[in-house]
């Protein structure tokens, strides 16, 4: 294991040091990052948005694609440019997997893999610039359960909350049980006091995320046991459970879905293929068959379940006819929508020594036809609550000065309104939805 290369804090900051933060890839994240910014602020420093001057700039890494880290090393030029004494700090799965990488870039000043996530604040006492990095970093990654440091700070209505790190799957296109480390839960206990504390910060609505969150297990305790904890929160109106391996879901969890409590009738189940030889390739746990069994069993379940999924296009040995029954498996099942990736070789998985990897161009192709359909599900999902009422938790502006929210099924939802609705919830009627937005429904 490697500490920090000096003994020691280093030293020298304003009186009210600036912090800011930023993360690249998926919402678990963005929940650290936030996690983080709660932890500086309670250290006395001064979070400011990121692009701003600061004097200590965090980034949180992704390491999923090599496209992701490239930006990850963008993003640290960036900040220097605006920022040219900031202490920099690279932290996440890209500074996991690609210590020596980062350590040749100019400018980064702390290096915080994966085991020192929640305490390299504690090696920081007024940071200045260093002609080397400090290295915080392991390769070995406790699997033991763990807390949070602080509550986060979200400048959105919707608030993150961390459940759980890691994955003992090893899907093989997959980098995470590298990067992240194997499944461990966090304790029970901490993640209701971060919701408590949320929920007195005039959040409504939280989102449970980790790696692989239908794993998590604390003292007996699962996610079903979350969701009805949490559903005794004063204040806290929506629990909304974030993508979730579909053989992990729990028949509890589905029951209190089906019920009046907190938890939203949302569902995002990873799909990736609807052809068995191409889900066998990916080390996948279930045939299509058995994912559209669950599938149909749950939204029977869950009247106005919102549906959606992750599809992998053009993974090696993925042939024309494989496409096609993906595409003709997606078209039958109820889905919102389809998260879209084109395949990307990731070294070290086991997908990147396989045979039969396909031409950009074939994927390219591939990709933008499922992402049309994707578009027409949206459309479709919206138009099915044209003169339904709904409630909608609202948000923000969009461009036009249209107030917009979701639903607990996560329909988007635009209104005119002469009053602010930032977190406020209120009933409208679907009279419409916007041609030009897949998805988008007008509420009056």
């Amino acid at each position: 294991m490697e500490g920090p290369n000096r003994p020691g804090h280093v030293t020298t900051l304003p009186a009210v040091p600036r912090a800011s933060f930023t993360s690249l890839g998926c919402r678990l994240n963005h929940t650290e990052a936030a996690v983080w910014a709660g932890q500086f602020a309670a250290k006395g420093y001064r979070i400011v948005d990121w692009g701003r001057p600061t004097d200590i700039a965090v980034i949180n890494t992704c390491s999923v694609t090599h496209r992701a880290e490239a930006h990850c090393r963008n993003k640290v030029r960036r900040a220097l440019r605006l920022s040219p004494e900031a202490f920099v700090v690279v932290a996440g799965c890209y500074a996991q997997s690609g210590l020596d990488a980062i350590a040749e870039i100019p400018g980064v000043d702390m290096i915080v893999g994966t085991e020192f996530k929640d305490t390299f604040a504690d090696y920081l006492d007024r940071p200045r610039k260093l002609e080397e990095p400090v290295v915080l970093h392991s390769a070995r990654i406790s699997r033991h359960e763990f807390e949070v440091p602080a509550t986060g700070r979200y400048t959105a209505t919707r608030a993150n909350l961390k459940v759980q790190d890691g994955c003992d799957f090893f899907c093989s296109f997959c980098i995470i049980p590298y990067t992240r480390g194997r499944e461990r839960s966090r304790r029970f206990d901490d993640l209701v006091r971060e919701a408590e504390e949320l929920a007195d910060a005039g959040y409504q609505e939280v989102v449970l995320t980790g790696v692989n969150i239908g794993r998590y297990r604390s003292g007996g305790r699962t996610l079903s046991d979350v969701a009805e904890r949490l559903d005794a929160i004063p204040g806290l109106r929506r629990v909304r459970i974030t993508s979730i391996e579909p053989t992990t879901v729990e028949d509890r969890l589905i029951e209190r879905m089906a019920g009046d409590g907190s938890l939203c009738r949302y569902l995002h189940l990873p799909a990736q293929s609807g052809d068995d030889a191409v889900l066998r390739g990916m080390g996948r746990r279930y045939s299509a068959r058995e994912y559209q069994d669950f599938v149909e069993a749950a939204v029977g379940r869950v009247p106005g379940m919102g549906l959606g999924t992750d599809v992998i296009v053009g993974f090696p040995g993925e042939t024309d006819e494989s496409f096609g029954r993906t595409c003709e498996w997606l078209g039958n099942l109820p889905f919102a929508y389809y998260h879209v990736f084109s395949y990307s070789s990731r070294a070290g998985t086991k997908a990147a020594r396989a045979d039969g990897h396909l031409r950009p161009e074939v994927i390219a192709e591939r990709s933008r036809t499922l992402r049309a359909l994707s578009d027409q599900r949206r459309r479709e999902f919206a138009e099915a609550h044209r003169g339904r009422e709904v409630e909608v938790l609202f948000e923000q502006q969009d461009r036009s000065g249209r107030w917009t929210g979701l639903t607990d099924s996560y329909l988007r939802v635009a209104v005119v309104s002469a009053e602010p609705l930032a977190n406020r919830m209120r009933r409208v009627r679907i009279n419409g939805t916007d041609p030009d937005v897949p998805g988008l429904a007008i509420g009056a």
